[in-house]
């Protein structure tokens, strides 16, 4: 059993933002060597040592990374599971203009239409709703589809099979609108939801309905000047008669830190206001003072560990987010819909309390400005929902970097075509000529 002064493989690579296959290399390599566990011979680091070398791998490199990419033109989205907007502002942030978004939380629509009164908000089941209207008139769909099984009947997953779920309605708002790109975002867990075969069946239904899906990714929110180690996995298609390649964002090397997001510096340019927020009961509070900042429940004594982790205590894996405190100097860990859960205990770095909504705004990158509506509860639900802005920003700039590439092809093939005419025409009219020598009266003539 891993002890308090060490960190087991996967809180070591966790604590690091690494893999832990790039922790076992490291080892073999004798760059980071692990000792081994007594009884099971696992990997365990020294926890002082670790936690000596978190944010080592990112001071002092220059940032050379630059996604942005200028719009040639006004491009314009609908986007269907809108949330509370952390996409729809990220987008807009990278000059793509938002046409439609449908929700069905009424209170995040409310927020939507606090924020932006001019966006035109579809508050209601996307059942409900037909979208042809918008065919050529938007450039791209995207969507937070909630994670559904689809029943396999077939051998090859159709449109119908997944009728009844909310990735069908996705895919048949797509075939609808039918735009040069759509892109579709979900939680890492899709990869290996039973088995592969969901995400599989996602492929084959954005085949069906005439798009080719590009190599599926999971970005990491840190690699985005997001201060938050949240991870989302990008499903984008692009229509098949569309021979161009769309590349994700590059990742940036800063990492973001906590301080970063709540204290004035580059993220934001005053400290974070203040606001309301979630209260621990006094017994979890209790617990929590005796965390120390970056510490969880290893760090208390063994009786308290018992006492609070009941049955948890005896089962595997590190259980990192349960009675966690954040540190300054680290991301914060994944924000969930409510901030006080025993297991996803995000606890403010000095003061024993969750973080209030302001500053899990701010861990998500939304601007100070944007006010959410609805109940305490209902704020942080809105707030842990959504994409980090400045992810959906850095999206943004390659959806904008695609359709650039797009459109100009679209205007070389126009001229090419308006210069072949030109060139037929030409071929096709006689010219009248003053010498005999090419005349073709003369030529028959001469012979």
């Amino acid at each position: 059993m891993v002890t308090k002064e060490y960190y087991s493989l996967a809180e070591a690579a966790e604590k690091l933002g690494k893999s832990k296959e790039t922790l076992r290399r490291w080892d073999r390599d004798e760059k980071l060597i692990a000792v081994r566990e007594p009884i099971s011979d696992y990997r365990i680091y020294k926890k002082s040592e670790i936690d000596s070398l978190i944010g080592l791998f990112d001071d002092g490199i220059e940032e050379t990374t630059n996604n942005f990419e200028k719009p040639l033109k006004q491009y314009k989205v609908l986007e269907l599971f809108a949330g509370a907007g952390g996409l729809a502002i990220g987008l807009e942030k990278a000059g793509i203009k938002c046409v439609a978004l449908n929700e069905i939380d009424k209170w995040a629509c409310q927020t939507l239409r606090e924020n932006r009164p001019n966006w035109n908000v579809l508050e209601g089941d996307i059942k409900s709703f037909n979208f042809e209207k918008y065919r050529n008139k938007v450039d791209v769909v995207t969507g937070g589809f909630p994670c559904q099984a689809f029943s396999y009947a077939g051998k090859k997953l159709g449109l119908e099979d997944a009728r009844g779920t909310l990735f069908y309605e996705f895919a048949r708002v797509i075939n609808e609108v039918k735009p040069p790109i759509c892109i579709g975002e979900n939680v890492r867990g899709l990869l290996s939801h039973e088995k592969g075969k969901t995400l599989e069946g996602m492929i084959s239904i954005l085949d069906e309905v005439g798009y080719k899906v590009v190599p599926v990714e999971v970005l990491k929110a840190i690699h985005y000047k997001v201060p938050q180690k949240r991870e989302r996995l990008i499903l984008v298609g692009i229509r098949k008669d569309i021979n161009i390649k769309y590349e994700y964002p590059n990742p940036y090397k800063r990492i973001y830190n906590l301080v970063d997001a709540l204290k004035k510096g580059d993220l934001y340019d005053c400290d974070v206001p203040r606001s309301e927020g979630s209260k621990y009961p006094e017994h979890k509070k209790v617990v929590l003072d005796l965390v120390p900042p970056k510490g969880y429940w290893r760090d208390l004594p063994l009786e308290i560990q018992k006492d609070y982790m009941g049955k948890s205590f005896y089962l595997g894996g590190g259980k990192t987010g349960m009675a966690r405190r954040i540190g300054w100097d680290e991301p914060s860990l994944t924000l969930t819909c409510s901030p006080a859960q025993k297991q996803t205990e995000r606890c403010h770095p000095e003061e024993t309390r969750p973080f209030t909504v302001r500053e899990y705004a701010r861990i998500q990158t939304f601007p100070d400005n944007w006010k959410f509506m609805g109940s305490i509860s209902q704020q942080y639900k809105q707030i842990g929902n959504a994409v980090p802005c400045n992810l959906g920003k850095e999206v943004g700039y390659s959806i904008v970097k695609f359709l650039n590439k797009y459109y100009k092809k679209n205007q070389e093939n126009l001229a090419s075509i308006s210069l072949d005419k030109v060139s037929i025409v030409s071929s096709n009219t006689p010219v009248p000529s003053t010498s005999k020598a090419t005349s073709p009266t003369a030529s028959i003539s001469s012979k």
